[in-house]
Parts: C-alpha cells; sequence; structure tokens
C-alpha cells in the first residue's frame, strides 16, 4: 500500500470515529438603520425634514432667459441678452416663540461666458414677527405689470424689522441701513457731483397693508436721516370685470432713499385676465418734477420738468411652472429725449 492509500484511509478513520458537529453559525453584521427623508406638512407643500432633525427645508427656485431692448442697453448693442438662476432655502422648526425661519437666497447672473457674477440675493432669520439681516422693504413692491416706477432704487437692506400679521391685515416698523442708498449733493459745471454725505446712512420705513375681499391695499413710508427727506406711496388693487384694476401714488419731499424718480407720481393698471394661461396688462404712469432716478441726486426738486409713461406687459403660462412674458415701454420726459424699452423673458420655476 503506498503513502496516497494510508492517508486516504486514515482520513476516512477519523471522519467515521469522530461526532458530527454543527457547523459555527455566520452572524451578519445589521446594516445601520436608514433614516428616509420625511415630509413636512406643518408649514405648507415642499419642506421635508432634515434627517437627524426637527427643521424642516424647503428648496424652490428659478431659472431665467431675457432678451433686453433699448438704445445702448447692450454696450453699443440695442439688445442683451442674460441668464439668471436663482435658488431658495428656506429653513423652520417649532420653538416656544413660533416658528423659527431662516431664509438664504443665493443668486447667479451671467452677461455672457466670462461676464458673470454670484451675490447673495437675501439672508435673513425670522421669529415671532421679528425679522433682522439682509432683505427687500416694503418699497420693493408694486404692481403686477412692468410700467410703475414707484420703488426705491435700492430695495434691498441690512435691516431689523417687526412685523404684526394677522388674516387679513399686517402692519410693521423696519430699521434699514441705506449705506449703498441715495445722495443729494451738487453737480458743478464740468459734470463732477459731490454728494452731502457719505456710507452708513440710516433710515425708518413702515408698511400697512391687508386685504378686505376682492380689495387689496399697501401703505408705505420712510424717512431717510441723513438725506433729512422721505416718501410716502398708497396702492391698493380690485377685481373689477375680467381682470384687475391696480392704482397707486407716490410722494417724496425731497430726493432720498426711498423715492427719488420724481417729487410725485401717479400709475394705474388693468390686469386683464384674458384666458386660465394669458394676462395682459396696459399701464401709464405721470410723473411730476421728473429727475428718473440714480443714486446721485440734487438737493431738491426745483426746475426740474415732469415726464409720463406708457406701457404693455403681457404674461403667458405655457405649462406649470414655465411661463412667458413680454413687456415694452415707452417713457416721454419734457428735460430729455423719449426712449422705448422692452423685453422678452422665458422662466421655470421649481
Amino acid at each position: 500500500m503506498n503513502i496516497r492509500m494510508v492517508l486516504l484511509a486514515s482520513a476516512a478513520a477519523f471522519a467515521a470515529s469522530t461526532p458530527v458537529l454543527a457547523a459555527d453559525a455566520i452572524v451578519a453584521a445589521e446594516p445601520e438603520p436608514v433614516e428616509y427623508v420625511r415630509v413636512c406638512d406643518a408649514y405648507g407643500t415642499g419642506y421635508f425634514y432634515i434627517p437627524g432633525t426637527e427643521t424642516c427645508l424647503k428648496i424652490e427656485g428659478y431659472i431665467r432667459f431675457q432678451v433686453n431692448v433699448g438704445e445702448d442697453v447692450g454696450g453699443d448693442s440695442d439688445w442683451d441678452a442674460v441668464t439668471r438662476g436663482q435658488v431658495q432655502f428656506t429653513a423652520k422648526s417649532d420653538t416656544e416663540y413660533g416658528p423659527l425661519t431662516g431664509v438664504i437666497v443665493m443668486q447667479f447672473n451671467a452677461d455672457n461666458a466670462t461676464d458673470q457674477e454670484a451675490i447673495l440675493d437675501s439672508a435673513y432669520l425670522d421669529v415671532a414677527g421679528f425679522r433682522a439681516g439682509l432683505f427687500y422693504s416694503w418699497w420693493d413692491d408694486g404692481l403686477s405689470g412692468e410700467t410703475d416706477d414707484i420703488g426705491s432704487v435700492v430695495t434691498l437692506h441690512n435691516s431689523i424689522r417687526y412685523q404684526y400679521e394677522s388674516g387679513t391685515f399686517y402692519a410693521g416698523l423696519s430699521v434699514d441701513e441705506l449705506e449703498d442708498g441715495v445722495y443729494q449733493g451738487t453737480t458743478d459745471a464740468a459734470g463732477v457731483f459731490t454728494a452731502d454725505d457719505g456710507p452708513n446712512n440710516v433710515g425708518v420705513a413702515f408698511g400697512v397693508g391687508g386685504t378686505a375681499g376682492a380689495f387689496s391695499y399697501q401703505i408705505t413710508g420712510g424717512w431717510d436721516v441723513d438725506n433729512e427727506d422721505g416718501a410716502i406711496r398708497a396702492m391698493g388693487t380690485v377685481d373689477i370685470g375680467p381682470g384687475t384694476l391696480g392704482l397707486a401714488g407716490v410722494y417724496s419731499s425731497g430726493p432720498n432713499s426711498y423715492y427719488s424718480s420724481a417729487e410725485w407720481a401717479i400709475a394705474a393698471e388693468y390686469a386683464i385676465k384674458a384666458t386660465d394661461k394669458l394676462k395682459i396688462t396696459p399701464a401709464v404712469q405721470y410723473y411730476g418734477n421728473y429727475f428718473g432716478g440714480g443714486k446721485d441726486v440734487p438737493r431738491d426738486w426745483d426746475g426740474l420738468g415732469d415726464a409720463w409713461k406708457v406701457g404693455l406687459t403681457v404674461d403667458y403660462q405655457i405649462v406649470d411652472n414655465f411661463y412667458a412674458k413680454a413687456s415694452v415701454q415707452y417713457l416721454d420726459p419734457d428735460d430729455g429725449d423719449d426712449s422705448t424699452t422692452g423685453y422678452f423673458r422665458l422662466q421655470r420655476s421649481f
């Protein structure tokens, strides 16, 4: 018998004499628990819980393509195409003082492949009616069309605000840093402007508004401390026939950061809901002692002529969350050349 047969026989004898034992169990590691995203419906649609927290988050924004038309609007060209992407993050959580809200809005603008900018469009916290941070003032509001010119040159400020709200009424007061606002001054014979003051201006504004059936209203005021002038504006809309009539009036005691286009102005529009998807808005505005805006302004309105403006805006909803807008405006000032401007826009919201 050779060695191979001896080894095989020995192995067989050992196997026959050894009791059968159960194989050791193979224990698989339990997978880590996975927390899937949960819908948060406490604050409306679109919110979800940030995993591992009780904070609700909503992500929204839009993508916009727009072609602007006007004299030298694109430098040496009378047309210019621009693209914008904007995204907003809104976080909410319950506290003993009510919902604690935080908002961050990032905006990305591109005139072409190399001329681009990324900006912080808003960032603020809000709780129990108090808001602090970088956000738009009530002076950013306007009528639904594109003709009315009844707001500030700059409406985005670092501010502290308190606003009381009920179901159909709100009232608030804010303190605004007007560092990049309007400055009164003089222009010499060479066309050089010298401002009366510099950065770190401050203003105080208020807003009151609400709805009553088919009628909505808003009254907004602001006092520019450094320029020692202020402005007040009233605006309202009411559903009449197939559309909505909008009226607005504004008065400024002198050029200031809250209103500097004219000493006074009145505006009117009628937004016609032609179909479920099509809205047509003709509008008109008249200015008394028209300056035209800008940040370098005279000390008062003396010697300025009047102006009037007429325009048409068309909104069309192509599909849900995707619409087209076209607008054309004609401006005729007493102290300058008339002008025609407009744009065509495509925008997809999400």
